[in-house]
């Protein structure tokens, strides 16, 4: 079930008395950690009601193919582009026929037809529905075409026959719809990441910061994500939008940082501290905003903020932590120090004295360095950078 995680599922409901147990199916996708859009054919609602679905799946029932509160009225195309998998459970008789022949004359079948992920079918219907020989044409033709069927099961019906037709039941779908998803290299695990940079206040509108544009933190937060991660991101002041399926919780200083990476830090399987947070914050801030007056020099002083990755490193049963460390010399030297020194599991190193990596760059070169290893990873785009160092974060948890 881990490999749910994250996962985009559009779960179809046709009509039919098995729609029941739906509400069952969404509540166990949910709980495996998928995001599940709901939508429905008119005759389903007969059958159970848009508001029990809302209710279980957190987000609006779709049922109308030209949704006017949709992206330019066109929903079907917007869940067909955001589904991972298209799952019909049920699936009646009449939505097999129009979907083996093509129709799309309601959302869902439009979806079906519009979507590149992979549909999945739950059938439910009577026993004799299920036998007749177009029912086993269009099923067959549909296995054919790459729709993967579940079921039915054989058993009880509703209306008092038994034999082949009946749905199976919530958990043996869930189950055999996590199956079918390829297994992440962080699936179910629960990471931390922090990025970008903090900024210490002077006054109201003056503050200590850095260049860090957050670009890297973030491309992280998103390849975990895609490795199956439940990522939270913990990000300092940037102009970036939070990836999708990420928690984002916006900071402004270092104390802000460590207490938001605090607050929730027996959760997380591993810690990523790619946050440039400031070494130092004023001892105290000005009320008002300083003024220049006559002097030609202005002294500041500062104190050491907190060290956020070393107090993760610190704990008892700390998660694996990873930290970085941007030199501008002796880069593997430093880093190797700063391994030993904080107690971290890996440390990953960048030259930030290069103008065509670091800071504000969509490119960039790291050295790994673990306890027994460095291993050098030249220069590409900082998304592609990113993949690379979550495998290689996963491989040495996982070690």
């Amino acid at each position: 079930m881990q490999r749910l995680t994250n996962r985009q599922i559009v779960l179809g409901i046709t009509g039919g008395i098995a729609a029941y147990k739906s509400a069952e199916l969404t509540r166990l996708l949910k709980g495996a950690g998928a995001d599940v859009q709901v939508v429905m054919t008119p005759a389903a609602t007969e059958f159970i009601t848009p508001l029990t679905m809302q209710a279980l799946s957190g987000n609006p029932v779709h049922q109308h193919l030209l949704d006017p509160e949709a992206e330019a009225g066109m929903g079907h195309i917007e869940l067909a582009k955001w589904a991972d998998m298209v799952l019909i459970a049920p699936a009646s008789a009449d939505f097999m026929a129009r979907l083996d022949g093509g129709l799309g004359n309601d959302l869902l079948s439009t979806i079906c037809l519009a979507t590149e992920a992979p549909i999945v079918l739950a059938p439910a219907m009577n026993q004799a529905m299920w036998r007749d020989q177009q029912t086993q044409r269009n099923a067959a033709s549909l296995e054919g075409k790459g729709v993967r069927l579940l079921g039915p099961g054989i058993g009880d019906q509703a209306c008092g026959d038994t034999g082949p037709g009946r749905m199976l039941e919530p958990a043996q779908i869930a189950q055999q719809t996590a199956a079918l998803f390829d297994r992440g290299s962080l699936s179910g695990k629960r990471v931390f990441i922090t990025a970008g940079p903090t900024r210490e206040a002077l006054d109201p509108v003056r503050y200590i910061s850095n260049h860090s544009s957050g670009k890297m933190g973030y491309a992280l937060a998103e390849a975990a994500v895609d490795a199956g991660a439940k990522v939270t991101l913990i990000s300092g002041p940037v102009n970036l939008t939070a990836p999708q399926r990420c928690e984002r919780i916006m900071v402004e200083s270092a104390e802000q940082m460590l207490a938001a990476a605090l607050e929730h830090i027996d959760e997380c399987d591993i810690f990523i501290a790619s946050a440039a947070v400031a070494d130092f914050r004023p001892v105290a801030v000005a009320e008002h905003k300083l003024k220049k007056g006559t002097e030609e020099i202005m002294e500041l002083r500062l104190v050491k903020n907190p060290d956020i990755v070393a107090s993760v490193a610190a704990r008892q049963n700390k998660p694996f932590t990873v930290g970085f460390a941007a030199e501008t010399r002796d880069v593997v030297h430093y880093a190797q120090d700063k391994l030993s020194r904080k107690n971290l599991d890996l440390i990953i190193a960048n030259d930030v004295s290069r103008s065509d990596i670091g800071f504000n760059s969509d490119d960039n070169a790291v050295t790994v360095v673990s306890h027994d290893d460095v291993q050098q990873l030249p220069l590409s785009s900082k998304r592609q950078l990113a993949a690379k160092l979550i495998e290689i974060i996963a491989a040495h948890q996982e070690s």
